[in-house]
């Protein structure tokens, strides 16, 4: 809870006025109680007529529509307070997921995050909303009241210091149990969210091959789990209700039947000061029940509060980008000492050791699984080496500015994403281009043909992830990307996978011209790819075991002239 208190106290303006509100409120509800024992005592005792206490009556009135006004600010700023948090936690977990490494966000539901963001957060509310304002006026009325009580009648104030501490001790107890089941409460909505979001995803898939009423079923049963944790909370909620109320009424019970004893029985305290102390007694003890009931929605957000701190620890965790500038239009680029591990066994990079040229054609190859898109991903910086590091002009890649690394990088990947838009707007992504800039593109990317068959040409809109298109246009789209950037250093994923051989043809042509001025890094299988690079480097089990031209590795590692031969069969097989 002390974080959350934290983020309240850092709202400043609203957290003071709070404390303003809470003062307000204790005066006015000892005013009230005054002003309601005046006039009953002078009615009913002083035998006076109702002109004698209109004044009174009026100012009553304009108390009780004080204290509604200080109520209703009350549970405005805690509002305020609540939407403040919740919009800087979601800008701060939108950010931190923003910035995840391709590693961190391909970990995971999709449905789990966007639940993180939505539901969990959304948790948080009724702390800020309701612990908060309650807890400062239970804070500063009741201390207030009690001094009101001490002024009037001694004893009376000892059996409210007495009883009172019971509320706060059930109320720690009650507390940690409604944790405990919120805590359960989130996981299983974030496992019926995160089960959800993938079967509507993959419904096509489970229908091809009959698993749908498995995953019916499956999505029944987090369901049912998600409502049986939010009815344990509801019954912790009821439970709690019910002992407060029997502890707050047994309270003011002592407080009457001894003040009772003294204005009957012993006559030792008139009826002004009992009624008055009658009155103030259930305002105390409302007070603290009101906060037991506002601590136990309270509590119920410590559980969302230390899901999302885990969220922000990934991102602590994560490598944090620096402030230098790239200045010069080209970068050198050096792999020293890269190791990688997906997990802490398995697959593994092992110490790559390479020095990229400013300009040129680059070609790394290897049998699949080798590390190929591996070394690519950490080169892009996607992926963090767990050893090493990647150096751009003689610094580590994270000591320069994020936007401006990835401002000088092109990456076409396997499976290039398209949003839901134009085809114009896809291919240029934002930046500001002329149509004659978008044609050439298209056109160096082979799809220029394919654009202008479209009843809307290059304004023809495509669905969300490239729905319409087929995979080899997918590519070429994002090849098209790439010469409308005009980047310094270019990444190519097997880019003539799903290419006929024209296409191909025209696209290592595009790709020679982009290597006259930029470094093209290329993980490639095709033979006419791997033999008009100007460099090869031969990875094998995540270790880079050859360098060199193409002729010179096929006369000097037996294994590269291996996977180039069972290359040319299998292309002969196409």
């Amino acid at each position: 809870m002390k974080t959350l208190q934290k983020l309240a106290a850092a709202k400043k303006k609203q957290y003071y006025l709070l404390y303003a509100v809470a003062i307000g409120f204790g005066a006015i509800v000892i005013t009230q109680s005054y002003l309601i024992v005046s006039i009953v005592n002078d009615v009913f005792l002083r035998n006076a007529n109702v002109e004698h206490v209109i004044v009174l009556l009026i100012v009553l009135l304009g108390v009780l529509l004080i204290r509604a006004m200080l109520s209703y600010w009350s549970n405005y700023l805690g509002s305020s307070i609540a939407a403040d948090v919740k919009g800087d936690i979601r800008n701060r977990l939108l950010k931190t997921y923003a910035n995840e490494t391709l590693l961190a966000s391909n970990q995971g539901q999709s449905g789990a995050k966007v639940s993180v963001m939505l539901d969990t957060v959304d948790e948080l509310d009724s702390f800020f909303s309701k612990y908060v304002p309650q807890r400062i006026v239970t804070t500063i009325a009741p201390v207030m009241i009690l001094v009101a009580i001490f002024s009037q009648h001694l004893y009376s104030g000892l059996i409210l210091l007495i009883t009172a501490p019971f509320i706060p001790i059930f109320m720690a107890i009650i507390g940690h149990m409604t944790q405990r089941k919120s805590e359960e409460k989130l996981e299983s909505m974030k496992a019926f969210s995160g089960r959800f979001l993938d079967t509507l995803q993959g419904l096509e898939t489970l229908k091809v091959y009959g698993k749908s009423t498995q995953y019916k079923e499956l999505i029944r049963q987090s369901s049912m789990r998600f409502r049986d944790t939010t009815m344990e909370i509801l019954k912790v909620a009821f439970t709690s209700s019910l002992m407060l109320e029997f502890i707050s009424m047994l309270s003011i019970g002592l407080v009457a039947l001894e003040l009772g004893l003294r204005l009957v029985v012993f006559q030792q305290i008139d009826f002004f000061t009992a009624f008055f102390i009658l009155l103030l007694v259930p305002e105390f003890y409302n007070l603290l029940k009101e906060l037991g009931s506002a601590f136990h929605a309270g509590r119920s957000s410590t559980g969302a509060a230390e899901k999302i701190e885990e969220e922000f620890q990934k991102e602590e965790k994560r490598a944090e980008w620096g402030d230098y500038s790239l200045a010069d239009s080209n970068c050198s680029i050096s792999l020293r000492n890269i190791h990688f591990k997906y997990c802490s066994e398995g697959f593994e990079v092992k110490g790559v050791n390479v020095t990229f040229p400013k300009e040129g054609q680059i070609a790394i190859v290897g049998k699949s699984g080798s590390g190929k898109t591996t070394l690519l991903n950490i080169i892009a910086g996607l992926l963090q080496p767990t050893e090493g590091a990647v150096f751009v002009n003689n610094r580590p890649l994270p000591a320069y500015k994020e936007n401006e690394w990835f401002g000088r990088i092109s990456y076409v990947t396997q499976h290039p994403y398209f949003f839901a838009g134009t085809i114009a707007e896809n291919i240029t992504m934002g930046k500001e281009t002329t149509t004659e800039s978008l044609y050439k593109a298209a056109e160096k990317a082979g799809i220029v043909e394919f654009i202008q068959s479209l009843p809307n040409r290059f304004q023809t809109v495509i669905g969300e992830g490239g729905r319409g298109l087929s995979g080899g246009e997918k590519q070429r789209l994002a090849l098209a990307r790439t010469f409308i950037k005009q980047p310094a250093i270019v990444l190519f994923d097997e880019p003539t996978s799903g290419l006929d051989l024209a296409t191909e043809r025209v696209l290592h042509a595009s790709i020679e011209q982009l290597a006259k001025q930029a470094l093209v890094i290329t993980v490639a299988h095709r033979l006419q790819t791997i033999k008009r690079a100007d460099q090869i480097y031969f990875i094998d089990d995540g270790a880079l075991i050859g360098e060199g031209s193409h002729a010179q590795l096929m006369t000097q590692s037996p294994r590269y002239q291996q996977m180039f031969f069972a290359a040319i069969g299998g292309e002969e097989n196409e």
